[in-house]
């Protein structure tokens, strides 16, 4: 199952990446994916060390696609390089067993390199190999947009989900990833409320996502564990008291079931 999570910038998605990431692993194996620019995606699971994005792996892109990054436009590459090893080969363990592993992805700097560069090309085959061949949960954090997605690779995306809090310039966020989601083939939409403090803020929420025609899986709470968590530098999975925690273990399992209602139909 392939999940890919998006929103507006400061909206949650990376605590639900990663704590989901981190639930599903209780039973199966999981890749969480970094594609955010923001790169934060292994402080929400509580892991400190430096990592090096594999955006900036200059010798490797080198390796794979022939090309340096940052090589001067109209030099040949590989648009089709070798990449089957480096999911296994560049994940961080999580866990002992390895049930949990964490792949960086980095971006791409396009004012400098453009959009079909060395860097680039090795970033959506990595992807193109975790989504279409990988036997694996995958859960991606990304950015507010489609951009590591291709037309072929996001329609094998199981769901995309839209992390919206209340306030109108996340709806409009969420309004312009429906759009562009359905333009590149993601039929399986949906959203989770995030950081709604009373029923009136969330029932307006629900209200303006039902004119977008948009469905809402579940809703986590404001939670201050989450701001705790953050501080402590500890995934929310460790704080099993959490609001917010159990709101989205609801909603792994919520996403799970929609995903065996599909494969049954």
């Amino acid at each position: 199952m392939k999940i890919a999570v998006t929103g507006k910038g400061g909206v949650g998605k990376t605590t639900l990446s990663g704590t989901m990431a981190c639930i599903l692993s209780r039973t199966y194996k999981v890749f969480a994916i970094d594609a955010d620019p923001d790169m934060n995606l292994a402080s929400s699971l509580g892991i400190h060390s430096k990592i090096t994005p594999i955006s900036q792996m200059k010798e490797l892109i080198k390796d794979r696609t022939g090309a340096e990054p940052g090589s001067s436009f109209g030099e040949v590459f590989k648009i089709n390089p070798k990449i089957s090893d480096l999911p296994e080969s560049l994940s961080i363990n999580y866990d002992p067993e390895g049930r949990l592993k964490l792949l960086v992805m980095g971006t791409v700097d396009k004012g400098g390199e453009g959009c079909v560069c060395p860097a680039s090309v090795l970033l959506k085959a990595i992807m193109r190999n975790l989504i279409l061949k990988k036997d694996e949960i995958v859960v991606l954090d990304m950015e507010a947009g489609v951009e590591h997605l291709g037309r072929r690779t996001a329609e094998a995306v199981d769901i995309m989900i839209i992390v919206v809090e209340p306030g109108l310039k996340s709806l409009e966020t969420a309004e312009r990833i429906k759009r562009l989601g359905g333009d590149i083939g993601i039929k399986n939409m949906a959203c989770v409320i995030n950081k709604a403090s009373n029923p009136d803020e969330e029932d307006f929420v629900v209200e303006k996502l039902k004119e977008m025609n948009l469905e809402v899986i579940g809703s986590i709470p404001r939670d201050h564990t989450v701001v705790k968590a953050d501080m402590e530098g500890k995934a929310l999975v460790d704080y099993p008291e959490s609001p917010a925690l159990r709101s989205i273990e609801e909603i792994a399992e919520n996403i799970l079931n929609r995903s065996m209602k599909v494969d049954n139909v």
